[in-house]
């Protein structure tokens, strides 16, 4: 059995600025050994440690998707002493990343059923990685209407641009983009996400939805699912709560008796609603 404190070494195979501001980079990695590609088994809700020797190790959301072949995709913040070396680290350096860390969003559970996907600021990685599996030329049939709601405060800090305007123009979902103000030049919605969610106004016949932003955002974008009749366990997310460790060890992380990092970090509303308020 692999030790689970000992990342995979990788590879940083591309390096870009991901927002006008430049507090957001992504990173496409690959795995130096064909094995341990084969063993980072993971699922879209997941999460990882980078790691970067002699500085340390951050947990992330894996932004890629199974479906996209053996490299990594992380799109990272830089906020403290590990993100801002890997800023400054170049295509080609070597790194590390352990996991697939967490549980992962209820795909098999959601076939059959119309998707809702909510998502606000950076926190849309994960939901990219669930965008790109749903819509998989092998997996699309099994779902039915998908609707993805996402926003930021400007145009120059929304994430995978290209990706959800082909998304958009495809037909296959219903695409709302929205900022929180008007912006010269901007094509798409204006308002703030909770406000789009009920103007969209998703119904909860036979359906799920994914949610994944700031504290805030989700805050005032519950309310809106529960004006339109959505049920706590038809209502999804994924939460970060001090997360360090990443398998239930140091104790940072608890909500409660559970472990964001171990019994998420994605669970029901009906599951949080028996949680201490701590997230």
């Amino acid at each position: 059995m692999r030790n689970t404190y000992v990342p995979y070494p990788v590879r940083i195979k591309k390096a870009e600025v991901a927002t006008e501001d430049k507090m957001l980079k992504s990173f496409w990695l690959e795995f130096l050994n064909e094995a341990d590609a084969e063993a980072f088994d993971y699922m879209p809700g997941q999460f990882a440690e980078l790691s970067v020797s002699g500085y340390g190790e951050i947990p992330i959301g894996i932004a890629s998707s199974p479906t996209e072949g053996n490299d990594l995709l992380f799109t990272v913040n830089k906020v403290g002493h590990v993100s801002n070396r890997l800023h400054n680290m170049k295509e080609g350096d070597i790194m590390g990343v352990r996991g697939p860390l967490g549980n992962s969003y209820p795909l098999k559970d959601m076939e059959g059923k119309n998707v809702v996907i909510v998502a606000g600021g950076f926190a849309v990685t994960t939901l990219r990685s669930t965008m790109n599996w749903l819509l998989h030329p092998d997996h699309r049939s099994k779902y039915g209407d998908i609707t993805f709601i996402y926003g930021a405060r400007t145009p120059g800090l929304l994430l995978y641009e290209d990706e959800w305007r082909s998304w958009r123009d495809s037909g296959q979902a219903n695409v709302n983009i929205t900022i929180d103000r008007e912006a010269e030049g901007w094509d798409g919605l204006v308002g703030f996400v909770p406000t789009v969610t009920e103007q969209v106004a998703p119904k909860p016949d036979n359906a799920v939805a994914l949610i994944c932003g700031p504290p805030v955002m989700i805050r005032f974008t519950q309310p809106v699912f529960d004006k339109l009749g959505w049920q706590p366990e038809q209502i999804v997310m994924s939460l970060e709560n001090r997360m360090k460790c990443g398998i239930g060890i140091c104790g940072r992380c608890n909500v409660g008796p559970e472990y964001v990092c171990k019994d998420g970090p994605v669970f029901t509303k009906a599951q949080l609603d028996k949680l201490p308020k701590e997230y």
